[in-house]
């Protein structure tokens, strides 16, 4: 039993996220001094001799000006050399600062901004390059969002870090000097810090640890956060008992944080409580020394007793700086190790430059095997089809069945357990990824709205010369045009009131018919919508499917629908069941064979008996009314 445990804490040990070697150490601090460089080539430069001329200044003004002024007084100089001293040194400090603090306010927030921007546009960059299985991993995600939320940070940490160190490092040498030029002894004092590393090192890994447990937390309190005050949720917040659900939720967080303070609040008070009071004790043996050899043996001078008293705690506090150096430096780089995984990452679906150029042709499925991660089993399980240039295709069946994992497989937005997706006989991996997707023009079912004109909404970038006509007839042919006609600034409105007081918030349905105009906005070869009337009226539904075949004469389609009133219109329907695709071929083949889809569909028409022929009756106005 007892070597089981010494096995399990050694395994332990191994697995601990908080130890890293110290060459990488090292290089994790490197990579961010190249980074900053790279962005600021004078920002660390300037940030450095700042720092040095400040140390300098602060240990001729309160050391070497106390220590002058005092033996000179006692040595009986006159108060014009004393005040000539005082003077000039003030003078060359308001010259230094005139000089100086000028970076602060004037050059170093631009450079900081600087640094900003390269250390988020490089993790934006890269998140939108992952693979989309990344963010169904809890362990990837984790460091995703430690990396977002500290990386700038950290980044910063290591440059005020080596400040630190510099200005310790002036401080102590001059400072040291003048203590060993009194009395050599003096220096034994402000040793004993140093021993005191391991402690600060142990204290810093603790902290580490308490403050990645604590992200989790505040994880948790803000997502409980966003319920109380997005959009999103303010229906539900007010008609069901959600708010009771989150506020639990909340609470137990907080109960949680309280744990969190219990579990390692002893351990950091007496780490820090032997750390600081180290330090004091040394201070006050150096005071005594000093002391005693002022008063008692009269072989210290009053100016050199004050400079012990003002200075060997300095001394002892910079050289506790030297030594925590380490021990930040380590701390700062488990941090970065998280920014570094993420920007090091290899996307398992890669980009390929220099890759083949997609376009129309023949899109197949060959023996598809997926799996998402932490699932017990398959969301496809090898599932082959074929869709041939210009074909309508329709995939049906029932909630979880597989069909929108299928299409995002055949975006390439997954790499398969096994078997492979191929246009014309070459794998999808052999294609340049930014060429596959586009491809591709493609409406989800959980397609989103963004904070931009209704117009950068449709195209999703940036409005060129002759747009404005683009966009309005994708509109009109989606059937939103009627409702963004009327909005104050048309097309240019904002959608959404988040940044904008005239912006407009639009219906779900709405929202849904916007979202359609985008696959009327190019020529992509292939059109995929992923339950693209759920939120339509059949009215709706049935022109929105009129544009769209007519739209896609030359092109293939590709749509999920719950309603099979719409896989009518499709060359073929592929119905899926639990991961595979069961039944295949035209609406009527498949009412023939009298499956599974016949019966769904009956089913159906049971509730919506109203047909195609029928909707364009009533339009007509020589049919009955819904």
């Amino acid at each position: 039993m007892a070597f089981k445990k010494k096995k399990e804490k050694k395994e332990k040990k191994k697995k601990d996220p908080n130890a890293l070697k110290t060459r990488r150490v090292i290089s994790n601090n490197l990579f961010v001094l190249k980074l900053i460089h790279s962005v600021a080539p004078s920002y660390l430069p300037t940030y450095f001799l700042w720092s040095v001329g400040n140390a300098i200044l602060n240990f001729l003004t309160n050391i070497w000006l106390l220590r002058e002024i005092v033996n000179r007084y006692e040595a009986g100089r006159g108060a014009a050399e004393i005040g000539g001293l005082l003077i000039g040194l003030i003078a060359a400090k308001t010259v230094w600062y005139c000089l100086i603090m000028t970076l602060p306010d004037i050059v170093y927030p631009r450079y900081q901004q600087r640094i900003v921007e390269r250390v988020e546009r490089g993790l934006f960059e890269k998140a939108a390059d992952v693979e989309l299985a990344c963010y169904e991993n809890p362990e990837f995600y984790d460091k995703y969002v430690k990396a977002m939320d500290n990386a700038y940070g950290r980044c910063m940490d290591v440059v005020y870090t080596i400040d630190g160190c510099i200005w310790a490092a002036v401080s102590m040498l001059s400072t040291g000097a003048m203590l060993f030029f009194i009395d050599p002894v003096l220096l034994a004092f402000s040793l004993l810090p140093l021993l005191i590393g391991l402690v600060r090192n142990l204290r810093n890994k603790v902290s580490k640890k308490r403050h990645d447990e604590r992200q989790k937390l505040d994880r948790r309190e803000g997502y409980v956060q966003r319920t109380f005050y997005l959009n999103e949720y303010a229906k539900e917040m007010r008609l069901t008992g959600f708010p009771g659900l989150m506020l639990r939720i909340y609470d137990k967080a907080q109960t949680d944080y309280i744990a969190l303070w219990r579990k390692y609040g002893l351990r950091m008070t007496v780490l820090r409580l032997f750390s600081n009071l180290s330090s004091e004790l040394t201070s006050a043996a150096a005071m005594l020394y000093a002391a005693f050899r002022t008063l008692v043996s009269r072989s210290m001078r009053i100016g050199d007793c004050l400079v012990v008293f003002n200075s060997v705690d300095a001394v002892a506090s910079e050289l506790t700086r030297m030594a925590e150096v380490l021990t930040e430096f380590r701390d700062h780089a488990m941090y970065i190790e998280d920014y570094r995984f993420f920007l090091e990452y290899e996307p398992k679906i890669s980009k390929k430059p220099g890759g083949r150029d997609a376009g129309a042709g023949t899109l197949k499925a060959e023996h598809l095997t997926f799996t998402y991660t932490g699932a017990e089993k398959p969301a496809l399980k090898d599932v082959n089809l074929t869709i041939n240039p210009g074909e309508k295709i329709a995939l049906v069946g029932h909630n979880g069945s597989g069909k929108t994992t299928l299409v995002k497989l055949l975006l390439h937005l997954y790499e398969p357990d096994s078997g492979a997706v191929t246009l014309d006989g070459v794998p999808a991996g052999e294609y340049d990824a930014s060429s596959w997707r586009d491809a591709f023009t493609t409406v989800f079912q959980d397609f989103k709205m963004f904070s931009l004109s209704a117009a950068e909404n449709v195209l999703l970038r940036p409005l060129k010369e002759g747009d404005d006509d683009l966009v309005t007839e994708a509109l009109k042919r989606s059937g939103a045009w009627e409702r963004v006609e009327k909005m104050k600034n048309g097309i240019h409105t904002t959608l959404t009131r988040e940044f904008d007081d005239e912006g407009e918030v639009l219906s779900v349905g709405e929202a849904q018919k916007v979202s359609l105009a985008r696959a009327f906005t190019n020529d992509s070869p292939f059109v995929i919508l992923d339950e693209p009337s759920s939120a339509l009226d059949p009215i709706a539904e049935y022109k929105m499917f009129q544009n769209m075949l007519d739209a896609c004469r030359e092109r293939t389609l590709i749509f999920i629908s719950h309603r099979l009133s719409s896989a009518v219109l499709a060359d073929r329907v592929f119905y899926m069941e639990d991961g595979a695709i069961t039944e295949e071929g035209s609406h009527s083949e498949l009412m023939a064979k009298n499956g599974h889809y016949a019966e769904l569909f009956r089913m159906q028409a049971e509730n919506y008996r109203e047909t195609e022929d029928e909707i364009v009756a009533r339009e007509t106005g020589k049919g009955g009314s819904l």
